[in-house]
């Protein structure tokens, strides 16, 4: 049975790459769902993040940074970025106050007016700027779109989170408790983990191969006469070099990857784990819709 007065509802994070979405989401959920980096377009998929309290339950959906696309991951990317604008009960637009306005921005505002959803302004990064630097910035959105809330903020630091978690209750509507209160993301553990050793492979490796890189976990098995948890993926890049870079001299990038990568699989499992690394070579494969559906780009699914 619901409660009486029970708020709750979807809430859409948008904006363009780098702004501090998946940081943001993060330190809402209070534990890691979302991977974070300072490459853009490091987010892929939606990511739901489930946030329970007494009286709400907040059902985040962090979306890819918007962006020209320049392959058909890329066309996937946006599609699931503009989709997540529909069917929900609120936008987060979420600016980088370092950064300031840029012409991506434009795009996204013009997106916003094709929907109906009320849209708070986020301006994320407010420990990088002078306070004062802020009304200017503030005066130039508003200009350009009517929103609902204007909330400054720093997802990195926490600073003013808890009132705009109180400002999105106050825009849902009443409604059920969608997921079990423990419940923090809806995707399995087989994706998180995947995006975890993606995460630390992004930040371990050089600017030309990150987004050439998937993981897929292929085997998750808890072994019953022991308390570990043994789980094999695979990193897939697009060309012999970069297979060499993931690999690294004597296996040393392989082997960092998957350490710092299992700290956090271990934390996620409550359990100890046993992580076992291979690279593999797919030729172009943003380009292939076979080889993106295989991976979990699935856009039947947005």
């Amino acid at each position: 049975m619901n409660k009486e007065g029970y708020k709750s509802g979807f809430v859409s994070i948008v904006g363009r790459p780098n702004v501090g979405k998946s940081t943001f989401l993060n330190r809402v959920i209070g534990q890691k769902i979302a991977i974070m980096s300072d490459k853009p377009q490091t987010t892929r998929n939606k990511v739901q993040g489930v946030y329970t309290t007494d009286d709400a339950q907040i059902i985040f959906i962090d979306t890819p940074g918007m962006h020209k696309p320049k392959h058909k991951l890329g066309d996937f990317m946006m599609k699931v970025a503009l989709n997540a604008l529909k069917e929900v009960d609120l936008i987060l637009f979420m600016i980088n106050a370092e950064e300031g306005f840029g012409r991506g921005d434009a795009y996204i505002i013009e997106r916003l007016k094709e929907v109906n959803t009320p849209v708070f302004l986020v301006i994320n990064k407010i420990d990088l700027v002078h306070p004062n630097d802020l009304l200017p910035l503030i005066d130039r959105y508003k200009e350009l779109y009517p929103f609902a809330e204007i909330i400054p903020i720093s997802a990195l630091q926490g600073n003013n989170i808890e009132t705009l978690v109180e400002q999105i209750k106050k825009y849902l509507p009443e409604g059920p408790q969608y997921y079990p209160p423990d419940q923090v993301t809806d995707h399995p553990e087989r994706f998180i983990i995947a995006e975890l050793i993606r995460e630390k492979a992004l930040h371990l490796t050089r600017e030309e191969v990150p987004h050439s890189i998937a993981v897929v976990v292929e085997t998750i098995e808890r072994r019953e006469d022991s308390d570990t948890v043994y789980v094999g993926a695979v990193i897939i890049v697009e060309r012999d070099s970069q297979k060499g870079i993931i690999i690294g001299k004597q296996g040393r990038m392989l082997k960092e990857i998957g350490q710092r990568a299992r700290v956090d699989i271990e934390a996620l499992l409550g359990s100890r784990v046993f992580l076992e690394l291979w690279v593999k070579v797919q030729k172009d494969w943003r380009n292939r819709l076979a080889q993106l559906r295989d991976f979990g780009f699935r856009e039947e699914e947005y």
